[in-house]
């Protein structure tokens, strides 16, 4: 590691990296040891990970290295085409630069870039690769993370993130590569073409048609009063056109945090599924006394949904937005005589299982897959490459994503937004909102409840090597009772569930309908604990909630308990 460290201080490495190398090594050697003793490496969401010197940080050299290996991996591929990549970025420090870094060792391959002429959304770049004919994308962003996190996320020509084998194989090909290896063109490079705004026009014509009531949204649209915060992200470049194109005028932005900005400053992390990141747009949605908020992520691929439900404030759940499109969207359907007979709902194991029960009365098959929306691409991708065995008609995950149509083969916030203000209109008509709804819901399938629990560990070289730990000595261990309920079923899916690939994630299913899951985190120094309930209506909904959620809550903080002896 010391020899790495040296090799960062010299040529063809810049001065600047030399000099923090030089202060971490007086004043934080055990970042500085992190940074070297690891190299960035594909997970569920491509690499993702702290920004400074060294391997196992993203800069420019890591960025470098990453997209030699991309663009000898592409041109061994498709070894007679003129190969072309479509590249975007979100709002945080240095995805404008990494994105023409990008562009520039592409280009020093002899690959065509398209770049965005600035930052757009991660659903963007899955739609502007296909509308452009590309081979592959990439997107500079690392989601949710803290500010102090970039990343690099990779898109094959389908539009989906790459899975096995084309992410292993380019992660094979970035090892083989020495900075020295990298070829970088000029700018001014005739390989890099500035991406025109008529392909934000093309988006907006591709998510038109997902609208069930566009001639009721245009009449009626401007009564549903939204609020929007982009959490200082990209949102905010397509999602308020796309909304008014959809007939929803009256939109009202979070002004304090409608500006992107990559420190994120109003937020601890601009994470949607953290209450304190929607702290602001409840403020706002309370004082202008909006029907809605819509909060995305920094690249709006995820989508937050707050309701004002009759005066009072609801945050919903990933799941339960997910339900309630789902469930609209399949009955409008049917009542038109427009569902396929052939159609299909993708979803990840560790979401609600309303989903399957939904599907079922509309007799639509549901998949599971793993959890990482580039699964749900991959079964589109399949699809159609089997002569159309199923039509896609929705996909989801339970952190806030959602895909309807396949204009974009990711998670998409912006058409969300604009599907989730349709059927908000549709029950404010009614005089009711989302929570009316969703408890409609509850009535015909019975209630569900489902939370999420975390342990975190430090960001560290050998933090995967500790989770991969804990959760080896629970497999050993195995788990028989948890809140005075038996397990009725383990599953293992690294060996248990031959339908899925082999991957780290233990299942565990009570007597009582309950189901825990324990993972560790793709992308983050986590080990999550999924925990799902649901039974039969007893008392009202509130009352029928607040018991499973009493013993769910009590199961999940056993089980967390054990993880951390």
């Amino acid at each position: 590691m010391n020899h790495e460290i040296e090799r960062w201080k010299k040529p063809p490495f810049d001065p600047d990296t030399k000099k923090e190398i030089e202060r971490l090594e007086t004043e934080n050697p055990k970042e500085l040891e992190d940074a070297f003793s690891t190299t960035l490496s594909f997970g569920t969401g491509g690499i993702r990970g702290l920004m400074g010197v060294g391997p196992g940080r993203l800069n420019l050299y890591t960025i470098r290295t990453a997209t030699q290996g991309l663009a000898q991996y592409l041109k061994a591929s498709f070894p007679s085409e003129q190969i072309k990549v479509f590249i975007g970025h979100d709002s945080r420090k240095n995805s404008r630069t990494f994105a023409l870094e990008t562009a520039r060792v592409l280009a020093g391959n002899d690959i065509h870039a398209f770049v965005t002429p600035e930052l757009r959304p991660t659903p963007f770049v899955s739609f502007g690769l296909r509308e452009l004919g590309c081979h592959a994308g990439v997107m500079i962003t690392a989601s949710h993370n803290p500010k102090e996190y970039n990343g690099y996320k990779v898109y094959w020509q389908d539009g989906a993130q790459v899975v096995p084998p084309h992410d292993k194989g380019i992660v094979d090909a970035v090892q083989s590569i020495q900075i020295e290896d990298v070829h970088i063109a000029s700018e001014k490079s005739d390989f890099i073409t500035l991406c025109e705004t008529e392909l934000d026009t093309k988006y907006y014509d591709a998510i038109r048609p997902l609208s069930l009531h566009m001639n009721e949204n245009k009449k009626n649209g401007h009564a549903l009063t939204i609020v929007f915060t982009p959490l200082h992200g990209c949102g905010g470049t397509l999602a308020p056109a796309a909304l008014n194109d959809w007939g929803f005028s009256t939109v009202i932005p979070v002004k304090e945090q409608i500006v992107p900005d990559g420190s994120f400053p109003t937020t601890t992390t601009p994470n949607p599924e953290d209450p304190t990141a929607l702290q602001l747009g409840i403020e706002t949605l309370k004082r202008e006394n909006g029907d809605i908020l819509l909060a995305t992520d920094p690249d709006a691929d995820r989508l937050a949904c707050v309701v004002n439900h009759h005066g009072e404030i609801h945050a919903l759940t990933g799941n339960q937005t997910a339900a309630l499109i789902l469930e609209h969207r399949l009955r409008m359907q049917k009542e038109a005589d427009q569902l396929p007979q052939n159609g299909a709902a993708v979803s990840t194991i560790v979401s609600t299982r309303l989903l399957a029960s939904i599907c079922k009365k509309y007799e639509i098959t549901y998949f599971d897959v793993l959890t990482g929306f580039k699964y749900i691409g991959e079964k589109i991708h399949e699809w159609e490459q089997s002569d159309q065995k199923f039509t896609f008609l929705f996909g989801a995950e339970e952190s806030l994503g959602y895909l309807v149509g396949t204009h974009s083969r990711d998670k998409d916030a912006i058409a969300s937004s604009c599907i989730l203000a349709e059927i908000a209109l549709q029950e404010k008509m009614k005089n009711r909102s989302l929570i009316d709804a969703l408890h409609t819901i509850y009535e015909q399938y019975g209630v569900f409840y489902e939370m999420q629990h975390a342990l975190s560990f430090p960001p560290s070289a050998d933090s995967m090597e500790k989770m991969n730990a804990t959760i080896d000595s629970l497999r050993k261990e195995g788990v028989q009772r948890l809140a005075d309920f038996d397990v009725t079923q383990t599953t293992d899916y690294m060996i248990d569930d031959k339908t899925l690939p082999p991957s780290n994630v233990l299942a565990y299913t009570f007597s009582n309908n309950a189901r825990l899951l324990v993972r560790p985190s793709g992308t983050e120094p986590k080990i999550k604990i999924y925990g799902q309930i649901h039974g039969e209506k007893k008392g009202s909904i509130a009352e029928t909630e607040t018991a499973l959620q009493t013993t769910l809550q009590q199961m999940v903080a056993e089980l967390a308990e054990r993880l951390t002896r």
